[in-house]
């Protein structure tokens, strides 16, 4: 299978710049996961002081300290990256920054998955019986799953068949 070029290549832009862009790019998307990511772990952290919450059944403490968990890693991962950045500054390694940083994004997305399904789950498991809660959060985590990974993975494969198809023709 013939591999299109690098997507977005502009024939003005040297690998540094496409480097520099890229990984200006995946901070601008990190920026927007890192700030919910925080304060979703923030209010997490609150529930664990409710009277009412210390009451709750073994069950909901499980699920809430997975959810808990579940959060903190993924703001570490987001973090991550700046953290991997101000170690490798002025190093030359910018290639395996955006590498790096990008693989770090997609683990902390994978947390999130989590953690969001842990917190509706707490959520219903108050308002509904727990297997219709169980149910709804299946549902979740498939939406999750389509849109955050199987449309643009197929969006992917459709666009690789298509550059594959063009170079054929030529």
């Amino acid at each position: 299978m013939t591999r299109r070029p690098a997507p977005y290549t502009r024939k003005d832009e040297d690998s540094g710049e496409r480097l520099d862009r890229h990984w200006n790019e995946l901070l601008q998307e990190l920026r927007l996961a890192q700030t919910g990511t925080q304060i979703l772990f923030a209010f997490l952290l609150s529930i664990g002081f409710q009277g009412q919450f210390q009451a709750a059944d073994q069950f909901t403490h499980l699920v809430y300290a997975g959810t808990l968990i579940a959060s903190a890693l993924a703001v570490a991962l987001f973090l991550a990256p700046v953290s991997f950045h101000r170690i490798v500054h002025r190093q030359g390694l910018r290639d395996r920054l955006v590498i790096a940083a990008d693989r770090l994004a997609q683990a902390g997305l994978a947390f999130l998955v989590a953690a969001m399904a842990g917190g509706v789950l707490l959520a219903l498991d108050v308002v509904l019986s727990r297997p219709v809660a169980f149910c709804i959060v299946a549902g979740i985590l498939i939406w999750f799953v389509t849109f955050w990974w199987l449309i643009p993975l197929g969006v992917r494969r459709k666009s690789d068949e298509v550059a594959v198809d063009r170079a054929d023709d030529t």
